[in-house]
């Protein structure tokens, strides 16, 4: 987390959030890939494995993300319910911006019943440190990179897990733990590469900084995004080499997909229309929406380009049906058959998920957008799988 935050101000081209109801515009700087790159460096050269490679004395094994797990968890239990817990004072006596409960946000409620609400929804929407970012910090730069290295921790541990039972080799190397960790390696590449998409997204600009995203963030996506790897490390996939590249295959597929589809709403927004999406002129619905000064009450119209072309033409989420067939393809490399329903608990909690999030999306895209967004329904009636939801 040190690292991270040392990395979280090198330079980078500024980027902008969504507008907000009460009229702020958010402000990143755009180098989640620098951060993924010498974030990975950092971890590599400092390990006795690259640094037998290299002639030097390395601080610790690969695995030690794997060795560490019980209490990392632990750790982050009593660090993330308390964070939580400062948040929550924090939005109430030195909110960040004016989307915040009590400001441009929902009314402040009180009771137990109601502190309890706010402290598991959040108080705030963008939640400042010193200039620090609250959901880019935590929701990107440290969970997503937790998840990414932990594939390799666990792959490692694996092998030399194996090892010490005698295996040589490639004997040595369980297929489905090491073909998991490099295609989920890959996907979180793609995320820090397209990271300001991902601040765009509904978790940033709909869900405040409380229980249920910063805990999440801290905790349940260190617990069961590796769930499927962490339980392969201990066993084995028993799968032969020829069916876990299938598989394995499979998953990158859905994982350049969903780069291709995100990278393609990204292009048309940046060139504001004014693009080629497969070789053709795109279709688009030009929508409109006001935000309002919550402390003047001046109300301002602005405009949004919402992509009905490529990829965005086919269904609202279609992007949502790659990550999909990625998740899977995890749990199938875990070997679900062999080791255990408990494989399958990120890739069945990632589908509730998306299918929740595609709905919700809906909802908060009619509040904003009205008749607008009713046009583009018609244009592109599916939300995630064309002629089926």
């Amino acid at each position: 987390m040190y690292l991270s935050l040392l990395l979280f101000w090198w330079p980078g081209k500024t980027e902008y959030g969504p507008r907000t109801k009460g009229g702020h515009l958010p402000e990143y700087k755009d180098n989640g890939f620098t951060h993924c790159i010498l974030f990975n460096l950092s971890f590599f050269l400092g390990s006795t494995q690259v640094g037998d490679l290299l002639g030097y004395q390395g601080w610790y094994s690969l695995s030690i993300i794997f060795d560490n797990y019980s209490g990392t968890i632990g750790a982050l239990n009593v660090f993330g319910l308390s964070f939580c817990s400062l948040l929550y004072v924090k939005g109430i006596y030195f909110p960040s911006g004016p989307d915040h409960v009590g400001g441009a946000g929902p009314k402040r409620r009180t009771g137990i019943k109601g502190i309890c609400s706010d402290y598991f929804w959040g108080m705030e929407l963008y939640p400042r440190f010193f200039d620090l970012d609250v959901k880019k910090f935590v929701n990107c730069r440290f969970s997503m990179t937790y998840w990414m290295l932990s594939g390799i921790s666990f792959a490692v541990y694996s092998y030399n897990k194996n090892t010490k039972a005698g295996k040589t080799g490639w004997h040595a190397v369980d297929p489905g733990v090491l073909l998991a960790a490099i295609s989920q390696f890959v996907y979180l590449v793609k995320f820090f590469w397209w990271e300001i998409g991902y601040m765009r997204s509904i978790d940033i600009i709909v869900d405040r900084a409380g229980f249920y995203e910063t805990w999440g963030c801290l905790v349940w996506v260190p617990t069961i995004y590796t769930c499927h790897s962490r339980i392969l490390a201990t066993t084995d996939s028993g799968l032969s080499w020829p069916v876990a590249l299938v598989i394995f295959g499979v998953g990158m597929v859905g994982v350049l997909l969903n780069f291709w589809a995100d990278d393609q709403r990204q292009y048309f927004r940046a060139q504001n229309g004014n693009c080629l999406i497969w070789g053709q002129q795109p279709r688009f619905i030009e929508c409109t929406y006001t935000t309002k000064d919550y402390k003047t009450g001046a109300t301002k119209s602005h405009k949004s380009l919402l992509l009905a072309s490529g990829w965005w033409g086919i269904a609202r989420h279609l992007q949502y049906f790659f990550e999909l067939m990625a998740a899977w393809s995890w749990v199938l490399l875990a070997n679900p058959w062999k080791n255990g329903f408990l494989t399958t608990m990120y890739a069945m909690f990632l589908t509730f998920l998306l299918i929740d999030r595609a709905s919700r999306d809906q909802e908060k895209c009619l509040a904003k957008y009205g008749d607008g967004y009713r046009e583009y329904m018609a244009l592109v009636p599916y939300k995630i799988i064309p002629g089926v939801f």
